[in-house]
């Protein structure tokens, strides 16, 4: 497996531009791919079996301890935070709620600049509040590349507006901007 993951959060309006970007995805797409969409404990299952229906790669939803895989998007289930423990697992918790959300993007992106540093890539989505603007800064003082969903692409643009507003996003891309960028950054390191 690569050791460069992509970590990709959003929450309202993101299922659209997420599909857009997935589904150009080829099921050998060699990164991990982990999501944080805010969700609640009742849609428990539902983001994945979207993403699922619309994507070549395999999808699952997160168990605590679970392992990174390849060729697949790693889905955090609702009311739970997901933690990047280390560069083979993920860790569930139930911490008060940050931005009114668990999971919260922040926590994942936070964690995930502390494991991956240069190693990822971490994508923000269109959404209804700041969360993971400061995780995206995160990733980019640990050197990781960062990207905002362009707001004129974005049905809710205040969470990558936030981004962008904070200096967190190094690019700011639409939906199919971004898969193009995800198939270089994968072809890349099919070569290593």
């Amino acid at each position: 497996m690569s050791d460069f993951s992509v970590f990709i959060g959003g929450s309202a309006g993101s299922i659209a531009p997420l599909i857009s970007i997935l589904s150009r995805l080829p099921a050998n797409f060699s990164p991990s791919i982990t999501l944080v969409i805010h969700s609640n404990e009742d849609s428990k299952s539902t983001v994945t079996d979207v993403i699922a229906n619309n994507c070549p790669l395999t999808v699952i939803e997160i168990s605590d301890k679970g392992h990174f895989k390849s060729n697949t998007v790693h889905v955090a289930p609702g009311g739970y935070h997901l933690y990047v423990e280390n560069k083979k697992h993920f860790s569930l918790s139930i911490d008060k709620k940050i931005h009114f959300s668990r999971p919260s993007i922040d926590v994942l992106f936070t964690s995930a600049a502390e494991v991956f540093k240069n190693h990822c890539i971490a994508i923000l989505l269109s959404g209804a509040n700041g969360d993971g603007a400061e995780g995206l800064l995160n990733i980019k003082k640990h050197g990781g590349l960062t990207v905002a969903q362009s707001p004129a692409s974005a049905q809710v643009d205040i969470m990558p507006q936030t981004a962008i507003d904070k200096g967190a996003a190094a690019k700011v891309l639409s939906p199919k901007e971004i898969s193009h960028l995800l198939l270089r950054i994968n072809d890349e390191y099919s070569l290593l």
